[in-house]
């Protein structure tokens, strides 16, 4: 199977989901939503709403079939008219909610389903950091498998069988790896970040190389034909669409690799340093140190605690 740096890294930041659910909304109504970590998503199977972020520019009218990230965390309202008067999320009467699903003022007027991810794994700035607060998805043939796995959820959460409450989370982890393949597709709105060098073909050859082999003697001149690309034309390129030269990308995701390792905590650093190309423990020990800012064996103390706590 080919290099797959998307699957590569999120199976690294261990996306959990939080919640997976819907609203089925009528009359007045608007939703405010406190901040969050990680990830929200939602989309609209019914009916219209506006979307506000704060700090996020100008309201986005969402139409049926509409579907949106929401990267970074700040609060936000969604209503059928933002003049109403908001009600938070978390007074919502525990009556209201049925599998899942909210119903207000009866229903009938608006139906959006969604979720929410955190992350358990570290440096979730690789993923998130250069998106903007809005991601709107638009392309209508891409959206089918979208609306497929959304009509699946809603069927799931109003029904009685077993093993929903499974399916449910699996489908919200398809739902968050297809918006973000839509992302990636719309070529709009980018930003500067990792995520953004995997929608280059060329860099992303290179950056697959990398994951495929990220213990190998890379050079810049073999990641570049790699890419078929001249090697200044290449790291131009690569630090222009992530922020980071392609050496130092390498870096970073071996020391990604390798704190995921640490923390599992069944391999000596020695393996570890070796297995990613380093002639020494101590070298390893020198790079970990100098992007995590933290040694090797206490950066896997502070996270095995971290999981213990959570």
């Amino acid at each position: 199977m080919s290099p797959d740096p998307l699957s590569d890294v999120l199976s690294l930041l261990k996306p959990r989901t939080y919640v997976a659910g819907g609203f089925d909304l009528g009359g007045r109504w608007s939703i405010q939503f406190e901040k969050h970590g990680g990830v929200k998503y939602f989309a609209l199977v019914s009916g219209a709403a506006w979307l506000e972020v704060e700090r996020g520019g100008p309201p986005l009218r969402l139409e049926a079939g509409d579907c949106v990230l929401l990267p970074i965390g700040r609060r936000f309202v969604i209503a059928k008219d933002l003049a109403f008067r908001t009600v938070p999320i978390s007074r919502l009467p525990e009556a209201d909610w049925n599998g899942g699903v909210a119903t207000l003022n009866g229903g009938g007027d608006t139906v959006m389903l969604g979720g929410h991810f955190d992350f358990s794994g570290a440096h979730t700035e690789i993923l998130l950091g250069a998106m903007p607060a809005i991601v709107r998805l638009r392309d209508e043939d891409d959206k089918a498998g979208l609306r497929w796995a959304l009509a699946r959820m809603g069927r799931e959460l109003a029904g009685t069988q077993p093993g929903a409450k499974l399916v449910v989370q699996h489908l919200a982890h398809l739902m968050l790896v297809q918006a973000l393949r839509l992302y990636l597709a719309q070529g709009e709105e980018r930003g500067v970040g990792w995520l953004f060098a995997l929608a280059d073909p060329r860099i992303a050859a290179a950056v697959g190389a990398i994951h495929a082999e990220p213990g190998a003697p890379w050079t810049l001149p073999a990641l570049a034909a790699r890419a078929g690309m001249s090697r200044s034309k290449f790291a131009a390129r690569f630090k222009s669409l992530s922020g980071a030269s392609p050496m130092e990308y390498l870096t970073r995701w071996r020391m990604l690799l390798a704190g995921d390792r640490l923390t599992r905590g069944d391999e000596p650093v020695s393996a570890i340093a070796y297995s990613l190309g380093y002639a020494s423990e101590a070298a390893f020990s020198t790079a970990f140190k100098r992007i995590t800012g933290t040694a090797p064996r206490a950066y896997a103390a502070r996270r095995r605690a971290e999981a213990t706590t959570r």
